[in-house]
């Protein structure tokens, strides 16, 4: 069986802990799509990670985990993490990379920077982790592929043909130094005999996978707001963060994927600048803040600490339908024990008029949250096994939810440790 995890909203929903979560049960992990420049926070019985761009089943030793050609590879990264991993008691984790995936190029995150800096004011709040310049490489077929790295002519030339442009610009535009060709070509090279080892034609290992029957895990990075098609454009990230994109980035054919673990948070929380309907401010955000997850409400790639917001029904109802959730799955419902009652998004108020379909971005600037408020359970969650178990007011919160969402809840995750989650 395939099964693709992804996010409902803007990131950050907990998805790393539910694909740590099922990775125990999966033959394969893929992560499909974006790059460094978002986390998954995952605490197991190893300790606590933050993984930016190693697939969440890393940590189970049976668990053949693939980067897939969606992703913006950053092989710096990749080996920062690769030993992060093996120090903490991975000792040989199984890990593929496709031989078909793009290298993310020094000079990308450059670019990130500076079109940061060029925007000022107008900026899109990027990690500057390179990933726009990567992408907009990559469509204009000036990209890298990894197994350029085996072809050392085929890799020069095209790596003087994206300087040619990118010094146009860089004197022009940026007014920064010129990229030196031979220089970014022996860095890249540098990189191959650490590759080397987990290179592999993807394509065909999974085709014969999915023929065995194996369980497959397609693990998504941001969520169904941040995607560049049917997001919060321009605010959103630079590749397709659906589940639908899964087959295209990991190599499998649509068809095959049989449920999709849409994740949302029983709150709201968004690094990046955009719409964000539900956001509160002020000593109301920080202490939900300070109170989310493990360790707060911060970025697991740069540590900015996250806007909160209020569970937003319309915006999670709209990432399920992108998403064709099958099941829905509630993270971090411990977190909101300490409030009396709790608000919840139900509409959005535009122009006086009020509405439950998630608008174009123009709209969306302008609603207002239209807020329902639910009592709160005062008490602590953590250690709960069992829905029936769970006080009434926060099982109402779970159906109130449902009802509004259209999708079924079936995992609620009540603390942010592998085995503290209640199936429905």
């Amino acid at each position: 069986m395939i099964k693709a995890i992804v996010g409902a909203n803007w990131g950050d929903e907990g998805k790393g802990k539910i694909t740590d979560m099922l990775a125990a049960d999966a033959d394969i992990v893929i992560r499909f799509q974006g790059g460094s420049n978002a986390g998954h926070t995952i605490i197991n019985d190893y300790g606590k990670f933050a993984l930016h761009q190693m697939p969440s089943g890393v940590f189970n030793e049976n668990t053949v985990n693939i980067i897939g050609t969606g992703v913006a590879f950053n092989i710096p990264y990749f080996v920062k993490e690769l030993n992060y991993i093996k120090e903490s008691g991975i000792k040989d984790p199984k890990i593929m990379i496709s031989d078909r995936v793009q290298i993310l190029m020094p000079y990308h995150v450059d670019f990130d920077t500076y079109e940061e800096a060029r925007l000022a004011n107008k900026q899109f709040g990027s990690t500057k982790s390179g990933i726009a310049p990567f992408y907009s490489d990559k469509y204009a077929k000036t990209g890298i592929q990894i197994c350029d790295l085996f072809y050392p002519e085929i890799l020069m030339e095209r790596i003087q043909n994206a300087c040619e442009i990118k010094n146009v610009l860089l004197e022009n535009l940026y007014h920064m130094p010129k990229l030196d060709p031979q220089k970014i070509f022996d860095e890249v090279m540098s990189y191959r005999d650490i590759v080397a080892p987990y290179i592999a034609n993807t394509e065909e290992y999974l085709f014969n996978a999915v023929k065995e029957g194996k369980n497959i895990l397609l693990e998504g990075q941001l969520g169904a707001l941040k995607d560049p098609d049917h997001g919060i454009y321009p605010m959103t990230t630079s590749s397709s963060t659906l589940a639908g994109f899964g087959a295209v980035g990991a190599g499998l054919p649509p068809h095959k994927i049989e449920k999709v673990i849409t994740v949302t948070k029983a709150y709201s929380s968004s690094v990046g600048a955009g719409a964000f309907v539900s956001e509160i401010f002020g000593d109301e955000a920080q202490e939900l803040r300070v109170r989310g997850g493990d360790a707060g409400e911060f970025g697991a790639t740069t540590g900015r600490p996250r806007r909160m917001g209020w569970f937003d029904c319309v915006a999670t109802r709209y990432g399920c339908i992108l998403q064709g959730a099958t099941d829905v799955a509630l993270t971090a419902i411990d977190v909101l024990g300490y409030l009396d009652e709790i608000p919840v998004c139900v509409g959005y108020e535009i122009d006086g008029e009020v509405t439950t379909t998630f608008p174009v971005t123009p709209k969306l600037e302008k609603a207002k949250p239209v807020l329902e408020y639910l009592p709160g359970w005062k008490c602590n969650l953590r250690g709960i096994t069992k829905y029936e178990e769970l006080p009434v007011e926060a099982r109402n919160y779970v159906e109130f939810i449902e009802k509004h969402i259209g999708f079924p809840i079936t995992i609620v995750s009540n603390g942010p440790k592998r085995n503290e989650i209640i199936y429905r």
